[in-house]
């Protein structure tokens, strides 16, 4: 018993001192007085009413006050814990240093994202050799889209990208060496004329009411929303507070919005031709670009491209620093051009409108689960057994 009773005291002896050491006190007194720990005088009663209001004039209120406290970090609050940054506070860090808590994600770039998972790091690697290998020469198309007729293009898109410069940039961003263009300008664009039987639209659509208006634009143009890709924004080179906020809010806006459509019937169980799910995910973690910007961040481009294997890829409200091989840029913020539909359409004579697919991509690309009714004929096992959504897409 008595060996028991050391080994606990001397426990006990080596928690205080590692607490001593973390929290940077001088010995277990104040540590008590810090951990609220220490023993409280408990204060005499007074058996004489209270009553009387001569006695209530007389009390010195000032006894009572207290001293003003101002809390320059967040150390206070993380009180009687063994590690230097226990519970992981990233929202008070952002309160203290106005870093934000995405900074701290790890392994969000293109170049490490993959480090853990060489099979998938492998895949990406095929398809970006083939994508570059089936690339069309990029052209570009200086143009009003505001009184352009977009029939004039002469072709059909699997894939149009479109990047306005909204007007909720005005505020949010400080651009102001721009037109910028309301959901109802943006809603009368001729998207619907350029795509295709089956295609799919990206529309990156703010973070605010564009939520809402970038879905009705879609049903106008002919697409139905089937997912959401958000972009949040670190700001590692830059941190601090923004000020630019929206009217009336509250909070701080630190994510965008781009809203994906489809039009037709694609499915990925059976159109394994036209779309690679499951290759990349639907979030872009990227730093924030200078006050000014509208600049996009790139990774939009490879997620499409390896999602759709339709080679024929349009981009409106493009600029110069977005024009790509495999793409055709149009817009107004555009310097030069150098588009001609008759050369552009002779790239995908004999119907080569798809990249195509290797033995290996089809390989190591993730598969969607068999449609019901078409596993294992003894009905039992896992092969028979539909993993994910019940609607493949």
């Amino acid at each position: 018993m008595g060996d028991m009773l050391k080994e606990l005291r001397e426990k006990s002896r080596k928690r205080k001192q590692l607490l001593v050491q973390t929290l940077g006190v001088s010995g277990a007194e104040e540590l008590r007085q810090i951990l609220g720990t220490g023993d409280v005088p408990a204060k005499k009663l007074s058996n004489k009413p209270s009553s009387s209001l001569q006695e209530n004039e007389q009390y010195d209120y000032k006894k009572e006050a207290l001293d003003e406290m101002v809390y320059r970090d967040s150390s206070t609050f993380l009180k009687g814990t063994q590690s230097s940054n226990p519970h992981n506070d990233y929202c008070q860090h952002f309160v203290d240093t106005g870093q934000r808590p995405q900074n701290f994600i790890r392994d969000v770039g293109l170049a490490d994202r993959f480090e853990e998972y060489p099979k998938l790091r492998e895949l990406i690697r095929l398809k970006d050799e083939l994508i570059s290998q089936t690339a069309t020469p990029p052209m570009y198309l200086k143009c009003d889209l505001a009184s352009y007729d977009f029939k004039s293009l002469n072709g059909k898109f699997d894939v149009i990208l479109i990047e306005p410069p909204l007007e909720e940039y005005q505020r949010t961003m400080g651009a102001t060496n721009m037109q910028f263009w309301s959901w109802d300008r943006i809603m009368n664009l001729d998207v619907g004329e350029v795509a295709a039987q089956r295609s799919f639209v990206f529309l990156w659509c703010g973070s605010s009411d564009g939520l809402d208006m970038g879905r009705v634009c879609l049903r106008k143009w002919g697409f139905r929303r089937c997912e959401d890709i958000c972009w949040i924004k670190t700001n590692i080179k830059n941190p601090g507070h923004s000020k630019n906020l929206d009217p009336k809010a509250v909070f701080q806006r630190t994510k965008e919005h781009c809203l994906m459509g489809i039009k037709g019937t694609v499915r990925r169980s059976t159109d394994g031709d036209f779309i690679h799910a499951n290759v990349d995910i639907d979030l872009i973690i990227s730093e924030e670009p200078e006050y000014g910007s509208l600049e996009k961040p790139v990774e939009i481009f490879h997620i499409i491209e390896h999602f759709c294997l339709g080679r024929r890829r349009l981009h409106i409200f493009g600029k110069d620093s977005t024009i790509r091989p495999g793409w055709l840029t149009i817009g107004p913020e555009l310097t030069n051009s150098n588009f001609m539909p008759d050369i552009y359409s002779s790239n995908f004579a004999n119907n080569q409108t798809t990249t195509g697919c290797t033995e290996r991509i089809e390989a190591l690309r993730p598969k969607s689960p068999p449609p019901k009714g078409k596993g294992n004929p003894g009905g039992r096992g896992r092969g028979s057994f539909q993993r994910g959504r019940g609607r493949g897409r």
